[in-house]
């Protein structure tokens, strides 16, 4: 049976990333709020990249994007927009997602942080920190929930780069 694979994202694949997006936010509420232009918020302004795993079938199983952090500070790209499908979930997909991120910037001389929602338990939190994250502060989102709440980010470097 053929594996899902890793591709750059085309324009042309936006609405298929739309429809795997919903089924996550549905399933987890992510992301938090959802965006009134779903495309616009998974082609951000500062986009340097972008790629997503395909079944066999076509179906998007997942999408991670690398983008110019806030400021643009030399040398450093955030990842973003990481999510899998629920019924794409338990195959190592989002850890592949990441790990091809990681090879992209360190191949274009980034060094990579992120920023994810400070939730206690959070399966985002846990999966980031098993994978070679680090948690280097917390800092006050520029957000809010759908309730209005003030939101916490948690903000992570990779284990031996600078902060």
């Amino acid at each position: 049976m053929p594996h899902p694979r890793i591709l750059t994202r085309r324009p042309t694949d936006l609405d298929r990333c739309v429809v795997a997006l919903r089924a996550v936010h549905e399933a987890d509420s992510y992301p938090l709020n959802w965006p009134a232009d779903p495309r616009a918020w998974l082609d951000p302004p500062r986009l340097l990249q972008a790629w997503i795993i395909e079944e066999p079938g076509g179906a998007v199983a997942g999408h991670v994007a690398v983008q110019r952090p806030p400021g643009d500070p030399t040398g450093q790209a955030e990842l973003s927009r990481l999510f899998v499908t629920p019924a794409a979930r338990r195959r190592s997909l989002a850890r592949a997602l990441v790990d091809h991120a990681r090879s992209w910037a360190a191949e274009h001389g980034y060094e990579l942080t992120l920023n994810v929602a400070d939730e206690h338990r959070s399966a985002a939190v846990a999966f980031y920190e098993a994978t070679g994250w680090r948690h280097s502060r917390t800092a006050d989102a520029d957000w809010t929930t759908p309730e209005g709440r003030p939101v916490k980010l948690r903000h992570y470097v990779l284990d031996g780069d600078g902060v």
